[in-house]
């Protein structure tokens, strides 16, 4: 990946193939030119520069269930090395940090002024226990580098939760929070069964889904690539807005329920990227009502402008008592097809225009380029 000569492109920087074709869909419409740049393996020399044009970041915090466990260390390294030479990053270092920790997103949430779930981080799991009890019954964990739905359980009572994490787990899916940080947070009521996902190009917005959470699950997942999981492994395959198969039983023994009952769903603060049924398109959906003038969209373009967030799905809960809560940026964004295809693939559209229009302004400035 260091040739300056090269004809400048689109650089999509990932570790998921699958999650790739209709990004690649998008791009080859607006006639953008692509290369892909697998970050599960590699190298740089950070010596030379980098080739030439815009590299768009797509790391997951999940890409450490698909078996690369360093990809995040991968992409911490390349993002840094081009931004030392000034290439043009579409999410870069900094947008990385809140993609791989929900403590970062919780945090820079509040600071900016929006309403977010309480919650506890706790480092290991020695004061799990103690910790868990500074929150009222019922409410739920999940890992803080998450994704997928990774360590997200509900629970109703606290000796349930302290034979939960009595000793390792053994769900053969949910090893344990792969940065040691485990999230207690509180159960989140909202008015009707279902969460909002906002999805942004270029820093501005797209359009909002409506995604029914009444199967119960947490999971709520929207691309094509998630609609069947890997063999041997549960409901949750994916960390984008697409659907998947409804993970509505109870969890593994001994580690609380996994979103069993449609209240569960419809109230907690599930997981980034979480999956929901494919088998029922009508799970997502556009909610007309959300325009860009919507008073919450219009704060969420200004953190995502703060923050230099360009491309970003972000999912809010609409409360039982009328509050709008923010708990879920995802950075490494997924379309939904069904709703693709009832908007004339509006957010792909927007991609590609977007990646297109930057790249052209890349290739006119010239220097370092």
């Amino acid at each position: 990946m260091t040739n300056s000569s090269a004809v400048p492109v689109v650089h999509i920087l990932h570790e998921n193939e699958e999650w790739l074709p209709p990004l690649r869909a998008g791009l080859d419409a607006a006639g953008v030119p692509y290369r892909e740049w697998d970050l599960s393996t590699g190298s740089i020399d950070l010596d030379a520069e980098p080739e030439p044009g815009v590299y768009w970041s797509r790391l997951s915090a999940s890409s450490h269930t698909r078996g690369h466990a360093h990809a995040k260390e991968y992409a911490r390294a390349v993002l840094r090395w081009l931004e030392s030479y000034g290439r043009r990053v579409v999410n870069g270092s900094e947008v990385l940090e809140l993609e791989v920790s929900k403590v970062n997103q919780y945090t820079a949430l509040r600071a900016a002024g929006f309403d977010v779930p309480r919650t506890v981080a706790v480092f290991g799991t020695e004061e799990l226990s103690e910790r868990a009890r500074q929150l009222p019954l019922p409410f739920i964990t999940k890992h803080n580098q998450g994704g997928k739905g990774l360590g997200v359980r509900r629970f109703d009572d606290y000796a349930e939760f302290d034979a939960a994490f009595a000793g390792p787990s053994t769900d053969s899916v949910d090893e344990g929070p792969a940065d040691g940080i485990t999230l207690l947070q509180e159960l989140v009521s909202t008015a009707e069964p279902f969460i909002t996902r906002a999805e942004f190009v270029g820093g501005r917005f797209v359009y909002a889904v409506r995604v029914d959470t009444s199967a119960g699950s947490f999971e709520l997942c929207p691309a094509d690539a998630c609609a069947v999981p890997p063999a041997g492994f549960a409901p949750a395959v994916c960390e984008v807005p697409g659907a998947a198969p409804d993970d509505s039983g109870a969890g593994p023994a001994g580690r609380g329920t996994a979103a069993g009952d449609a209240s569960a769903a419809g109230a907690v603060a599930g997981a980034s990227g979480s999956t929901a049924t494919l088998a029922a398109p009508s799970l997502f959906r556009v909610r007309e009502e959300v325009t860009a003038e919507h008073p919450l969209i219009v704060r969420l373009e200004a953190f995502l402008a703060e923050r230099g967030i360009e491309v970003a799905g972000v999912e809010f809960f609409d409360t039982a008592d009328g509050r709008l809560v923010p708990y879920d940026i995802n950075t490494n964004t997924n379309y939904n097809p069904d709703v693709e295809a009832a908007t004339g693939h509006r957010a792909a559209s927007a991609l590609g225009a977007f990646l297109g229009a930057e790249l052209a302004a890349t290739v006119a400035g010239g220097a370092r380029a």
